[in-house]
């Protein structure tokens, strides 16, 4: 990861799809981004998998503009990580991370995720398997959680992913147990980077530009990931770097409409009709954490449950505000 980049956008399943990758782009926000995880078990891939949950390998370059888009892997197998990482790299991606951190039961159950923090030699074998695998041209990193139940693994399963080859490592400064409850431990963060000889990456609990300079105070990182805060103020980065930009809720929630309705055009293309308006309703509820007028308009598409019903909603509401 060039030093340049600063602000990555994190991957969260059923959350930063493509088209809010595109929503993000669209805004000028992140300096990288990492897709959703792409699972990885006993087989090497089909590319209509890849495609499907990264479409934008499709394109001539994976990424936005100078905005690279890193795909991620999960997996415990190191053969057929290393075969699927070679996989996504011939359909175009242009770096690998490994996800050590997914919190979702059915994921660990099958010892993906966070569960593998338990045994760091795992950890170690899974990312050695990719960085073996793929060209040494191309970045291989990982993301891990604190630990499962605790902490007590934290720095080695940090030193286990250098050990094994890794670029960096970005660091969610949470346990498993802990999920995503406040507070984020970024003095954690802090130890594994001291522990380390690769950069680290902060990630957890940002939500204001007062968060952000909080963090790289306390963790010592230079690069930061946002997840949960930039989905809920897409003008999070902006607020970040400037100084200066309005903050006003009432300003940014009108600044805000035309990407509402382009989300919208771009989930309907992208899913089937028949989800379409549960996607909406979850960014709603998400943007509502920021925008009290996302409650507001939320309530006014609840009962919905058809995609024409929201889009009927959401034209009248961003007509109503212009």
């Amino acid at each position: 990861m060039p030093d340049a980049m600063q602000i990555v956008l994190a991957p969260m399943e059923g959350v930063v799809d493509a088209p809010m990758r595109r929503l993000q782009a669209a805004i000028g926000g992140p300096d990288a981004m990492v897709t959703e995880f792409v699972r990885v078990t006993e087989h090497l891939l089909p590319p209509k998998v890849f495609y499907r949950l990264v479409p934008e390998l499709q394109a001539e370059h994976c990424g936005y503009g100078e905005v690279p888009l890193t795909v991620q892997l999960l997996g415990s197998n190191p053969e057929t990580l290393g075969q699927n990482a070679v996989r996504a790299i011939e359909l175009g991606a242009p770096a690998i991370d490994l996800n050590f951190g997914c919190p979702a039961k059915t994921v660990n159950k099958s010892m993906g995720g966070a569960i593998m923090l338990r045994q760091p030699n795992s950890v170690f074998d899974a990312v050695k398997g990719v960085r073996d695998a793929v060209a040494p041209e191309y970045s291989v990193s990982g993301k891990m959680r604190l630990g499962y139940e605790d902490k007590s693994l934290a720095l080695e399963n940090a030193k286990a992913i250098e050990e094994a080859g890794a670029a960096y490592l970005t660091v969610h400064a949470r346990t498993k147990v802990e999920g995503y409850k406040p507070p984020a431990h970024w003095e954690w963060i802090a130890r594994i980077r001291e522990s380390v000889n690769i950069p680290v990456v902060a990630n957890g609990e940002i939500w204001t530009p007062e968060d952000y300079h909080k963090c790289r105070e306390v963790s010592g990182c230079e690069r930061i990931m946002i997840g949960r805060g930039l989905v809920a103020n897409p003008f999070l980065v902006e607020q970040i770097r400037n100084p200066y930009a309005n903050r006003d809720t009432e300003y940014n929630w009108h600044r805000l409409q035309p990407y509402l309705l382009s989300f919208f055009d771009d989930v309907k293309s992208s899913i089937e009709e028949r989800h379409v308006h549960g996607r909406i309703k979850q960014w709603l509820t998400m943007l509502g954490w920021h925008f009290p007028q996302a409650k507001e308009l939320f309530q006014k598409v609840r009962t919905e449950r058809e995609a024409d019903g929201v889009e009927r909603v959401l034209r009248e509401s961003c007509k109503a505000d212009q």
